[in-house]
């Protein structure tokens, strides 16, 4: 086991702030069972999704390393099965499962909503709605069976979108918006178990999302979203993911139900 003998899933792993907090989580002394789809650019990316996502390659460069500390799976987070099997691994390696970090995400847009192919919306539920769904269905059981319900975290990656209305993103929007009232509704329904969920929500993070959402608006340079933030730059993958650690973390629990924001002061 590792320093904490805490085990926790990050699903979005090979690239951006899943990658991000990956090794965030193992510099707490956390074995981590990274996961992702490793789609690339083949077409299980899905409708809409015109930049390439990570590949294999990524994915093992976190085991590399992070020797004995990093477990990693090929899944994509709208199969359900292959979900589930892989968060049973992570009980069967490691004993135990306390945290779930549901961070896999796409982004699909550039036309006013009305234009906007029903395909691309489809693409958007799939992935950033139901992914976090089916992440949570698979691990939160395995955790309320664990030794330690009371310190076990579920934390899903939100959006600033979630909370506001981005232009010629409007199925972004709602996708994020449903992650929100999905960890709202997740919390509710854990009460008294110690369980927690939390949904962090980050703002123009230095992603490849965010090089994808350039190209939707035409820009040449995402530095030109650093005038969006209050703090007057980009935010890095890395410091989302230190929040992120924090509400998987046991004090982490007074963050229940709340959308944590990571948005640097975003203006919109």
């Amino acid at each position: 086991m590792t320093d904490t003998g805490r085990v926790a899933l990050v699903t979005g792993a090979a690239r951006g702030i899943g990658a991000a907090t990956v090794p965030t989580l193992c510099a707490e002394g956390y074995a981590v069972v990274a996961v992702d789809s490793c789609a690339a650019d083949g077409p299980d990316r899905g409708a809409g999704v015109d930049y390439a996502l990570a590949d294999p390659g990524d994915l093992e460069k976190l085991a590399a390393e992070h020797p004995g500390q990093v477990l990693i799976r090929v899944a994509d987070v709208r199969n359900r099965d292959a979900l589930g099997a892989t968060a049973k691994a992570a009980v069967e390696r490691y004993g135990r499962l306390d945290v779930a970090v549901a961070a896999a995400a796409v982004i699909a847009g550039g036309q006013p909503m009305w234009e906007t192919p029903d395909a691309h919306l489809r693409t958007l539920w799939d992935v950033d709605v139901m992914g976090v769904w089916n992440t949570a269905a698979v691990c939160v059981p395995l955790m309320l069976d664990g030794p330690e319900p009371g310190n076990c975290r579920f934390v899903a990656v939100a959006s600033a979108a979630g909370t506001r209305g981005l232009f010629h993103l409007t199925g972004y929007n709602a996708a994020k918006h449903a992650v929100i009232g999905l960890v709202r509704g997740l919390a509710a329904d854990l009460v008294n178990t110690g369980v927690t969920a939390v949904a962090v929500s980050p703002g123009s993070t230095r992603t490849a999302m965010l090089e994808a959402t350039a190209g939707l608006y035409g820009l040449d340079d995402v530095e030109e979203f650093a005038g969006s933030q209050l703090n007057g730059r980009l935010i890095e993958p890395e410091d989302t993911a230190a929040l992120i650690a924090f509400c998987c973390s046991r004090q982490g629990a007074v963050a229940n139900g709340s959308v944590m924001s990571a948005e640097g002061g975003f203006r919109g």
